[in-house]
């Protein structure tokens, strides 16, 4: 006998959504009745639009429920259970990010890549200097490289100023790919989402161009940027109020 766990069937007809009882927002239901969260927490959406987003999801559902393919249920139920409870410690596992940036660690070579890196990290880390007031310390290679501390702080500030749904997607794209100015450009829109998943692997990139592509690596890197556009979405959802 199997112990790989079997997805759930669909249970339901319908998926639609309406107002929330005490008019916080928007509720998703399932033939007329109200879901919540993984969690049991009730799953109030922020704009209706990302209700109308979530409950396309569970109508898009077949026989069975798949819950790779709802990334704004996914994002939402991890805003409420997850990311309102302890905003703080969100806010610092975010920023500290800062202290090891992604793209301050250029390659050492081939010289190749480091142009490429340079013409497309150090735009943004000027942009976040210039926006944030946070310059950061670029190195070659992977030895460690210290920030100033008010360039740390500047990130701090920058990230405890989103909200929790706002956190979310900066936690989403930070974590995913190693930057935390990566994530504070999109949400931004000085470069959306696939743009921050690109310049994220030139390494990767380079590798490919050079000795081919591994079927799984390809396969992490798919669901890696599916994540990245499910997370700008979000956001566009929740910016449409």
């Amino acid at each position: 006998m199997s112990d790989e766990k079997q997805p759930a069937k669909r249970f339901y007809k319908a998926a639609s959504y309406c107002a929330a009882e005490d008019g916080s927002g928007y509720s998703v239901t399932l033939d007329g009745r109200v879901i919540k969260t993984p969690a049991k927490a009730p799953l109030i959406l922020p704009t209706e639009a990302l209700a109308e987003a979530v409950a396309g999801e569970w109508e898009a559902q077949k026989e069975a429920i798949n819950p790779s393919t709802m990334g704004m249920m996914q994002l939402i139920s991890t805003a409420i259970d997850r990311v309102i409870p302890q905003q703080e410690a969100v806010v610092v596992e975010v920023a500290k990010f800062g202290g090891s940036d992604h793209l301050c660690y250029l390659a050492e070579h081939p010289t190749e890549l480091v142009e490429r890196q340079k013409q497309q990290w150090l735009p943004l880390l000027g942009w976040a200097e210039k926006t944030y007031g946070a310059k950061l310390n670029v190195t070659s290679g992977i030895m460690f490289v210290a920030q100033p501390e008010e360039s740390l702080q500047a990130i701090n500030k920058a990230v405890s100023a989103l909200d929790a749904f706002e956190l979310t997607v900066a936690h989403t794209i930070t974590a995913g790919l190693g930057s935390v100015i990566l994530a504070l450009a999109v949400l931004a829109g000085e470069i959306d989402a696939e743009t921050a998943f690109n310049r994220s692997r030139l390494d990767e990139e380079h590798e490919i161009e050079q000795w081919g592509e591994d079927e799984e690596a390809a396969k992490f890197a798919q669901a890696l940027k599916e994540d990245m556009l499910d997370a700008e979405r979000f956001f566009s959802l929740y910016r449409s109020a």
